[in-house]
């Protein structure tokens, strides 16, 4: 009863103890699945969230990206726009300017030309309903002069032209004085100046003399630095035409009242520095110089004061001699704006240059250059023209077209002397000669000149070869004096010696031998190897230690067997200042060597 009691009671523990750890069990893993399930739900759903957050990143970039593209378009359409509407607009204005020039062209068909003007214009004549020619030169014209003729075509419409005195050959040759006068101006120099002129005196100077003022003032306007010459062209014209040079003159004055009222420098520079060479050459007087810088220095800038020391620097060399009380009187003027420093430190400085420039006696600086002194001072016509002047800048017409052009053709032939005169009779005379020169020209031609040298170097190549292939000077000697030398490359055989001997490794006494025997064969060679003492020594500073002591060795050589005389060394100043290392090393191995 007892045992089975006990075994009742122990089962009942062991059932109760597996019944309760499994539902223990049960529920512990229920709570930790129920976590796990929690914490993956709450990641997912954290996963979620940033996925649709970067979602909507990615589109509201996407939404900025596609707003600043279509700003973009936006602003490329309206400049696009705008650009068009430009284009408009300048179709339009040349539309206008067009018409504007036909109506003036048509206007001025019937009216005649401005000689100042450089657009191709005539004399009034009445209208020639027949005359087709005439009607189509006169068509409108640009600022240019119109549509572009080559010379052989306005050469034969001048010939085709019957009338002299009509409108259209009046165009045509004033075409071609003008371009042929701007042709001849734009390229004088300083060398060919004196060949320059005589053409240019050979144009209708009368007739062109607006065109000829015009394009001198162009062309230094765009040239500066030939201011000189450009004088130097108008001074010879003005001996023959003073009234040429009194116009352009006059210009030139009214261009400096221009740029001075509208404070123009760069205009204002090129008229000033014109009218300074103007008066180095004579032909505007001294006066307007004086005139100038004191209208300049009457109110004061830092530019009026700079133009007028750049004025002085250029005529101060003639005003000096012309007119020394109105220069004191100017440079006591920059000495008080010196005191009054009132002005820019640069200018305050070209001011003191110039005082520099005043005390060398303006060196550097002078009126007029020696190649550019074509007028004698007697020939010269000075013209009297003063700032306070009524200037008349002469446009009105020509009249008398076919007069003046008579009148002209003598003057030309005056001028310019027998040249002209006898055109016919040169003619003649050139045809005569024209078979001779065409001989002599042949001849040129037969005869070849070397100018790449190829003769020179072969000399050069043989002279080697026969030196370094010598057993002994005398050899060498005795194959040297069988080559040809032309006369005047004696001297390419003491130089060749000189040379093979300062490249070997050390002196060989078989160099000193040679020269030796050439200096005592013939007295050319002594002179060439004096020659070349002389050269060497002046470039002694250019030669390596090796070649150096070669050299002064070879010299050693032939002073010390008088084949070369020792008044050679008169050559050699023996002072610090005229001495360098290499020289003092040259001179202490030759002496060495010869004593």
């Amino acid at each position: 009863m007892s045992r089975d009691s006990d075994e009742d009671r122990t089962q009942s523990r062991r059932r109760k103890r597996d019944d309760d750890s499994p539902i223990e069990d049960g529920r512990t893993h229920s709570s930790r699945r129920e976590k796990s399930r929690r914490n993956d739900a709450d990641r997912s759903q954290r996963r979620r969230r940033r996925d649709s957050g970067s979602d909507d990143d990615e589109k509201g970039e996407r939404r900025r990206r596609g707003s600043r593209g279509d700003e973009e378009r936006s602003e490329k359409k309206r400049r696009e726009k705008e650009r068009e509407r430009d284009r408009d607009d300048v179709r339009k204005r040349r539309r206008k300017n067009e018409e504007k020039d036909q109506d003036d062209g048509k206007r001025r068909g019937t009216k005649g030309f401005d000689e100042e003007d450089a657009r191709t214009e005539a004399k009034p004549f009445p209208e020639e309903p027949n005359n087709v020619a005439a009607e189509r030169v006169v068509a409108p014209v640009g600022k240019t002069g119109g549509v572009y003729i080559p010379p052989f075509k306005l050469a034969r419409m001048m010939r085709e032209v019957e009338d002299k005195g009509s409108l259209e050959y009046q165009r045509l040759t004033w075409d071609a004085l003008r371009k042929s006068i701007n042709g001849l101006v734009n390229k004088v120099n300083a060398s060919n100046i004196k060949n320059i002129i005589p053409e240019l005196l050979g144009e209708n100077l009368i007739r062109g003399r607006g065109l000829f003022c015009r394009s001198c003032m162009k062309s230094q306007m765009a040239s500066p630095g030939f201011t000189d010459v450009f004088a130097a062209l108008v001074a010879v014209v003005n001996t023959k035409f003073p009234e040429i040079g009194e116009l352009l003159l006059r210009r030139i004055i009214l261009q400096f009242k221009r740029a001075w009222k509208r404070n123009d420098k760069p205009q204002l520079l090129a008229a000033v520095k014109f009218i300074a060479h103007l008066v180095n050459q004579q032909v505007a007087y001294e006066l307007i110089a004086l005139e100038l810088v004191t209208l300049m220095l009457e109110k004061l800038s830092d530019d009026s004061v700079e133009v007028a020391v750049g004025f002085i620097m250029e005529c101060g060399s003639m005003l000096q001699d012309l007119s020394p009380k109105g220069v004191h009187g100017i440079f006591e003027r920059f000495r008080g704006i010196l005191h009054e420093g009132q002005i820019d430190i640069r200018v305050q400085y070209m001011i003191e240059g110039l005082f520099a420039i005043r005390k060398a006696k303006f060196q550097g600086h002078p009126a007029i250059r020696p190649e550019l002194d074509l007028v004698e001072e007697e020939d010269q016509f000075t013209h009297e023209v003063s700032l306070d002047d009524e200037i008349d800048p002469e446009t009105s017409l020509d009249p008398n077209f076919l007069e003046n052009e008579r009148r002209y053709e003598d003057l030309k032939k005056s001028i310019l002397g027998e040249e002209s005169e006898d055109d016919d009779r040169s003619d003649v005379e050139s045809d005569e000669d024209e078979d001779e020169e065409d001989e002599e020209e042949e001849e040129e031609r037969m005869r070849i000149r070397d100018e790449t040298e190829t003769n020179l170097v072969n000399l050069r190549r043989t002279i080697y070869l026969t030196i370094m292939s010598s057993v002994d000077f005398e050899e060498a000697g005795h194959k040297l004096l069988k080559i040809k030398l032309e006369p005047g490359q004696e001297m390419e055989l003491c130089i060749m010696l000189l040379e093979c001997c300062s490249q070997e490794r050390t002196y060989l006494r078989y160099y000193g031998l040679l020269g030796q025997r050439f200096c005592m064969i013939n007295k050319v060679h002594q002179e060439n190897f004096e020659k070349c003492f002389v050269e060497q020594y002046s470039m002694i500073h250019r030669l390596e230690t090796n070649k150096l002591r070669n050299v002064s060795k070879f010299f050693a050589h032939l002073l010390g067997t008088d084949a070369l005389p020792w008044h050679v060394l008169a050559y050699i100043r023996l002072t610090e200042e005229d001495t360098t290392s290499s020289s003092r090393i040259f001179i202490k191995i030759l002496f060495q060597v010869t004593i």
